[in-house]
């Protein structure tokens, strides 16, 4: 009887723990709440680690996915999988077997808020190696440098180099790419460094090959707004809480994580901070470049006055090479065609909705692929132990949209 008790006792701490208000419409709801309360012990026991000094809380949890999700380079029958360098840049390598002599070619960004994963994690891979099978195209999933000992613009430099070297007539030819199909990607802080190289290297003149598509999946794309309506509405949803992305920020540029709350509040970018001009503004002025049903009912949150010494405390925020939302219309116009995903329950979709629109604005062709009941990270889980269903359809239409453009 004891037992049964005590067993009831767990099971309803065990229940408590994992429920979560979650919004009527997101897909699968226990799974996510399964997936978030795993994340959440995680998160809280590198904050403890972190607070006790045993190491940076970043370092326990990349011990955690290396422990769990990094796996050795393995090929197969249909992919023949190696790890490399791009440009000095670690770069894990899927070359399908057979198939046509030239094929496509997809550089490939992990995400993590610039701080955790890598492109060996097992949900990476499975990933890269469906693209190389689906797409008969090589795939180039790229280990850039992580935060806290790389600070922007460290990872920006790698994202830059690894390109470079992919679009060089060297790597081409060593891999049978055609220099015709070559394609720019990633997702979440993945797809914030795919945004900044399409920017970068569209507008090198000096390149004798340019991509010709680039496909985002779900990027974050600035750091002055932390209130758009996306923001409001899923501050609460996992598994991208406004103030860990806060905190991601703070890391990647290299500030003080006790700015969180300023930026959490929308202080750093309060009318008295004279860094931000109006014209910088206007690039993520979401009243003007989102749709009414993504609006709603919310309202922008713009103070006054603020903290406006946090803008030249953390110069990164307005950099363009971080935030690829504040680029000039002229250097969007020269981007590729674009795929960009976002998801209802996700606090960066209007990151990407806005992106999208921009680059539109700008004269790109653009697919905006939204996902009424998607959540953030949802592509990556498409494999089991999550099995998402949400996931497994954003990843096969992704990969049709390659296969369609590429």
């Amino acid at each position: 009887m004891r037992l049964r008790l005590a067993g009831a006792v767990l099971l309803s701490a065990a229940a408590y723990y994992v429920y979560l208000p979650l919004p009527s419409g997101v897909s699968e709801p226990w799974k996510l709440m399964l997936l978030d309360a795993l994340f959440r012990s995680f998160m809280k026991a590198s904050d403890v680690a972190h607070a006790m000094g045993v190491c940076h809380r970043v370092h326990v949890l990349n011990r955690v996915v290396s422990w769990v999700e990094v796996i050795e380079a393995r090929s197969s029958p249909a992919v023949n999988v190696t790890d490399s360098a791009l440009g000095g840049v670690p770069t894990r390598v899927f070359h399908p077997i057979g198939g046509e002599k030239l094929k496509r070619g997809v550089i490939y960004f992990h995400g993590g808020g610039w701080a955790l994963g890598s492109g060996r994690m097992r949900s990476y891979d499975h990933l890269c190696r469906k693209m190389a099978e689906d797409l008969d195209a090589v795939i180039m999933s790229v280990d850039y440098r992580l935060a806290p000992e790389a600070v922007f613009p460290d990872q920006y430099h790698d994202a830059i180099a690894a390109s470079r070297a992919f679009l060089s007539t060297e790597v081409l030819e060593h891999y049978s790419i055609d220099p015709e199909r070559v394609c720019v990607s990633g997702d979440s802080a993945g797809g914030n460094l795919a945004a900044a190289v399409a920017q970068k290297l569209s507008s090198d003149d000096t390149l004798k090959v340019k991509f010709k598509v680039q496909a985002l999946i779900y990027p974050v794309l600035q750091a002055l707004d932390f209130h758009t309506p996306s923001y409001q509405q899923n501050q609460a949803v996992p598994i991208l809480y406004r103030p860990v992305m806060a905190r991601f920020w703070l890391q990647y540029l290299g500030g003080n994580t006790s700015l969180e709350p300023l930026l959490l509040a929308n202080n750093h970018s309060s009318l008295d901070e004279s860094s931000i001009s109006a014209e910088t503004r206007s690039k993520l002025n979401w009243t003007a470049l989102l749709p009414t049903e993504r609006r709603k009912h919310f309202r922008p949150v713009l103070k006054e006055t603020g903290s406006p010494g946090v803008v030249g405390e953390v110069p990164g925020l307005t950099d363009v090479r971080a935030s690829p939302l504040l680029a000039e219309q002229g250097v969007l116009g020269r981007t590729p065609k674009a795929y960009v995903m976002t998801c209802e329950f996700d606090v960066l979709r209007d990151d990407g909705l806005m992106y999208a629109r921009r680059l539109q604005d700008a004269g790109v062709t653009v697919t905006s692929d939204h996902y009424e009941d998607g959540f953030h990270g949802c592509m990556v889980f498409a494999y089991l132990p999550m099995m998402s269903s949400v996931g497994r359809r954003s990843m096969n239409n992704y990969i049709r949209w390659l296969d369609q453009n590429l």
